[in-house]
């Protein structure tokens, strides 16, 4: 629609102006089909100074196209009323500028911001658009891969199957290649029993530590994070016990090379014989009944000589270090002063420091059968030598309970100096701790991650 008009104060007198606006609309039965409006200018003396006239043209609904609603008609017409009265505001507000509002470089600027400001809104919404995709394509990658084994179930699917073969005519393969070209790696693997193959998972990707939750039921030990998730076929001797005792047969074989098994035997990787592969054994039933289970239990690793023991005066290393936690109870561990195969995960926040301001510091304890880790059996105080390498082989606790949680995602000064009194406390005592041991859910992030320092590690 395109008005052309001629200001009224530039007329001539009894000049005329004409214009014609042709307003689409739908008409009815009795409408004109165009409308002439007349009107004149006047002068405060009475002198008609010019006229103008104005023909509404009405073009029929067929030529307009699809009949507008009632709603968006309103709306359309509010929103030009609101408009036009605040153009109309600012006109009359600023009469000098007004011209110049109108101007041609005036619009091309509104047109210019316009349009800059509609793509930058186009790129943000498609930005988002495209974060939300991306996000949904990940997730449902990662639930899809949930389905399928990954490298390290591959791989120890294979390693349990090579731990039953002993077939060594093929050049590529040696007798105590089992573990070939792993490398051993200061974790724990966390939980092993929730791997898709238990211990061997945690092989293959190299951590030296398993965990194993025990519960005893009708003088068995069946392994599980709770009751609900027994079964009778996953016990401590089918998923460790037996497997542990068929890796280290291979690994201490008897060749014509080699007539008498090596002392101590070798562990389970090939790449470091010495290494100690440590069985957590969390003890989630009452530990005093449990106790004499798990010592049975473990005799075929015994009767081998796997077994790391305290023979009453020295530690005696083997290819296997036992270590009690959960509701092990610390009496009954210690009631043989001359030989012990199983260790105590020690109270981290109860060692007492033999070196510094706590010398003959003595800690009352309550003493209990199932209290939970390093609570359970306890001796009516604990002083700097309750707890050393004889008798305990880790030492931990509840970091939140220790230290506290890291706000704002570090450490405080005075956190800092909790972690490092109770590290040199622990090694004080000859016992390993969190900053010894990694303790890991992950497998792949923990074993091949990079754990080099970063350039924004500073932060955290």
């Amino acid at each position: 629609m395109g008005v052309s008009y001629q200001p009224l104060d530039v007329i001539s007198p009894g000049a005329t102006s004409e214009c014609l606006l042709e307003v689409p609309f739908e008409t009815y039965s009795d409408s004109p089909s165009s409308t002439t409006l007349s009107t004149g200018h006047t002068t405060s003396e009475g002198e008609v100074k010019g006229s103008a006239t104005v023909r509404l043209h009405a073009i029929p609904g067929a030529e307009v196209g699809p009949r507008i609603g009632k709603w968006p008609r309103s709306l359309a017409g509010f929103v030009r009323s609101r408009f036009t009265t605040r153009r109309a505001d600012h006109d009359d507000a600023l009469p000098l500028l007004s011209e110049d509002s109108h101007s041609p470089q005036s619009r091309k600027k509104r047109s210019c911001r316009s349009c800059v400001e509609r793509w930058l809104v186009r790129g943000l919404l498609g930005f988002f658009v495209m974060l939300g995709v991306i996000q949904f394509i990940s997730i449902a990658c990662a639930i899809g891969l949930i389905f399928f084994p990954d490298e390290y179930d591959r791989a120890a699917r294979s390693l349990m199957h090579t731990s039953e073969q002993t077939n060594t005519d093929d050049i590529a393969h040696w007798p105590t290649d089992f573990t070939r070209e792993v490398i051993p790696v200061g974790c724990h693997s966390h939980n092993d029993y929730w791997r898709r193959i238990p211990l061997f998972s945690a092989l293959q990707a190299g951590c030296i530590g398993v965990e194993a939750d025990v519960w005893l039921f009708d003088e068995e030990l069946y392994v599980g994070h709770t009751r609900s998730a027994l079964t009778k076929r996953r016990t401590l001797r089918s998923l460790y016990v037996d497997p542990l005792v068929r890796i280290l047969d291979r690994q201490n074989p008897v060749t014509p090379f080699q007539h008498t098994i090596d002392l101590p035997p070798h562990g389970v990787f090939d790449t470091d014989p010495g290494q100690s592969l440590i069985l957590l054994i969390d003890f989630k039933t009452d530990g005093a009944a449990t106790w004499p289970a798990v010592v049975k239990e473990l005799a075929p690793l015994r009767e081998k000589g796997y077994l790391t023991f305290f023979n009453g005066r020295d530690i005696i290393p083997g290819p296997v270090t036992v270590v009690g936690t959960g509701n092990t109870p610390f009496d009954l561990l210690t009631a043989n002063t001359t030989y012990r195969d199983i260790f105590f995960d020690a109270p981290l926040d109860k060692l007492i420091d033999d070196l510094g301001l706590d010398r003959g510091q003595v800690s009352p304890v309550k003493r209990s059968t199932g209290l939970g880790q390093g609570l359970s059996g306890m001796p009516d105080s604990i002083n700097a030598h309750t707890f050393n390498i004889t008798n305990s082989y880790y030492a931990s606790v509840s970091f939140k309970k220790a230290v506290g949680f890291p706000w704002p995602f570090h450490f405080t000064e005075t956190q800092m100096e909790s972690i490092r009194r109770q590290v040199r406390i622990a090694h004080s005592h000859g016992l390993k701790e969190g900053v010894d041991i990694l303790n890991v859910d992950d497998l792949a992030a923990a074993t091949q991650g990079d754990w080099k320092i970063k350039i924004f590690d500073w932060w955290f």
